[in-house]
């Protein structure tokens, strides 16, 4: 019993020595823990490299659906997906028999219309005359001077609706408005075209110039006031490794999109050979000239806090508020 003694007594104080070692050690870890630490890092000049490759999309300069003016069927059309058009070219005719008896019954009513004014003119013509002899009287005059006037004014309105519906049936034909490639049809023979304010006009063509090409890019902040127009840049493209196209800045918006923090400037290109396609992904490469920019340090050394005005910097070791 005094052996089981001693070794329990051991066991206890061996225990408690250990437990006292261990808060001793946790103790002087967390003093040394709550010391701060501050890395020292001293503002550098950077300066903004003089090439810049940004990403951009090429447009068709001239993009534009063609619909009809007219309604009726297809008859004909004479140019699919792929074809290079010039400008007056007839693209598709469209039949419009509705029209066409409008037309008709417009130019019997002007015929009529005229026939009636001749036959007023002749009559005011005549009271004219009689009245210079009081054959007839003033009234009778007047009447049918102004019914010569009604019968004028009735020839101009039968006039205006023929020349309203030669119009309309001019627009069975469709002509190519500019020098393009026709990148859609959307009819074939005998399709029924719908045109007025109240139906949904449905697309026959689209017509796209790329002649000369444009180009969007997004243009960081930072280097907007190096991008001039007139300046040059260069296009690579995935699909033509190692080659160059030359491109001219043509403009910009000449103002900073709030929500990117860019300039959207677009770069026009010439296209003569039709390589550049509209929709492409292509990088576009600005020469910038070299300058120093503002003091540089990393942007982790600025905390912003939830107060207003309130900034910390750590990096210099100096903390600022402002109220």
């Amino acid at each position: 019993m005094a052996v089981i003694a001693v070794i329990v007594a051991l066991v206890v104080i061996f225990g408690i020595d250990a437990r006292r070692r261990t808060e001793s050690t946790l103790e002087t870890d967390t003093k040394a823990a709550s010391i701060p630490s501050v890395k020292v890092i001293h503002p550098a000049s950077s300066v903004l490299s003089s090439g810049l490759a940004l990403p951009g999309n090429t447009q068709a300069y001239v993009d534009t659906p063609i619909y009809a003016r007219t309604s009726g069927y297809l008859k004909n059309w004479y140019f699919d997906i792929g074809a290079h058009v010039r400008k007056g070219q007839l693209m598709a005719v469209i039949e419009t028999p509705e029209l066409d008896e409008q037309l008709q019954v417009a130019q019997a009513d002007l015929k009529s219309a005229e026939a009636n004014l001749n036959l007023a003119n002749t009559t005011s013509a005549r009271y004219q005359n009689l009245l210079t002899t009081n054959s007839v009287s003033k009234q009778e005059t007047d009447v049918a001077v102004s019914d010569a006037a009604a019968k004028k004014a009735a020839v101009d309105a039968s006039t205006a609706a023929v020349r309203r519906l030669q119009q309309l049936q001019s627009f069975e034909k469709i002509y190519a408005p500019f020098d393009g490639i026709v990148t859609a049809r959307n009819i074939d023979i005998g399709g029924l075209i719908q045109a007025g304010e109240n139906t949904t006009p449905k697309e026959l063509f689209h017509l796209a110039a790329i002649q000369k090409i444009r180009v969007f890019v997004s243009v960081p902040e930072a280097y907007s006031t190096s991008i001039k127009a007139g300046g040059k840049a260069t296009l690579t493209l995935d699909e033509y490794p190692g080659r160059e196209f030359e491109g001219t800045v043509a403009r910009n918006s000449n103002a900073i999109d709030s929500a990117t923090r860019t300039l959207n400037v677009e770069v026009d290109v010439d296209n003569p050979k039709g390589e550049l396609l509209p929709g492409a992904y292509v990088f576009v490469h600005f020469k910038v000239p070299q300058r120093a920019s503002n003091l540089m340090i990393p942007s982790n050394t600025l905390l912003f806090r939830h107060r207003a005005c309130r900034w910390e910097l750590f990096a210099m070791g100096e903390f600022s508020w402002c109220r």
